[in-house]
């Protein structure tokens, strides 16, 4: 960390060569900019879940350069620096952290968590869930509101009530089936996953990205399935079902990487 000061300051020199000489840089604005930012945070976030340190190497500094990008702009408009960023954000932990530079006491995390969700609702945010931004991924959406509901007090007590809750919900799911009403049964589906989500984080588990390894390991399990059945001289568009869950299951007792 101590060769960060020269490091930053050569990445922003080069970044301001950039936007004085590349013609495809000095053209971006921060509306061309969003969405190759929202591929970039993905695909961090794809290196997060591979535990793949090389790759959160690289894309962290592709978000860092778009962060010095957003700020290069924002100079050049008279709004803000890079180094108003930074200034901005060190005073926003000092604030929302009283129990380091104040004399406020603490007992563990969750008590750091509340401080900072009744701090924002000093500065400024009008409701315990403002903050949660409209376009999250819904099951990361999910989870932040159960997270910011948590810290005044409305949280279920024990795992084994959260399970009840979700079996109440799978038989309230059933019912809806039953009543063949289209739009009831979208809503208790909703109504399932919203309490398994809450149930993943009472077991202290991060339910979308427990479901993004499902994702990748579906993946690899489908991709190892075409290729034996191409062994075998066969499409799977030609094969049963019972076929393919011959290979399904033969390359889950093989135990191939996610």
């Amino acid at each position: 960390m101590n060769e960060a000061p020269d490091s930053f300051k050569r990445l922003v020199d080069i970044m301001n060569d950039l936007r004085e000489k590349c013609p495809w840089d000095r053209k971006q604005t921060i509306d061309t900019l969003r969405s190759m930012t929202i591929e970039e945070t993905y695909e961090l976030a794809d290196a997060i879940t591979l535990h793949d340190w090389k790759g959160i190497k690289e894309e962290t500094g592709d978000l860092l350069l778009h962060i010095i990008f957003y700020s290069k702009i924002a100079e050049e408009q008279n709004q803000f620096s890079i180094n108003d960023v930074i200034n901005e954000i060190c005073e926003k932990l000092i604030l929302r952290h009283p129990h380091i530079y104040g004399n406020v006491k603490v007992r563990d995390d969750e008590d750091v968590k509340k401080n900072w969700e009744k701090i924002k609702l000093q500065q400024g945010n009008k409701t315990i869930l403002s903050g949660v931004p409209v376009s999250l991924p819904a099951t990361v959406k999910a989870m932040r509101l159960q997270e910011k509901a948590k810290q005044v007090g409305f949280e279920w007590e024990k795992t084994a009530d959260v399970w009840e809750k979700v079996k109440e919900e799978i038989n309230e799911l059933h019912e809806a089936i039953d009543s063949e009403n289209h739009l009831k049964i979208e809503e208790e589906f909703g109504d399932l996953v919203f309490s398994l989500i809450n149930y993943a984080r009472f077991l202290q588990i991060d339910a979308e990205n427990s479901l993004e390894k499902t994702n990748k390991k579906f993946i690899s399990r489908f991709n190892q399935m075409e290729k034996e059945a191409a062994q075998q001289g066969k499409n799977l568009s030609d094969m049963s079902l019972e076929e393919m869950n011959n290979i399904w299951n033969s390359i889950k007792k093989q135990k191939l990487p996610d």
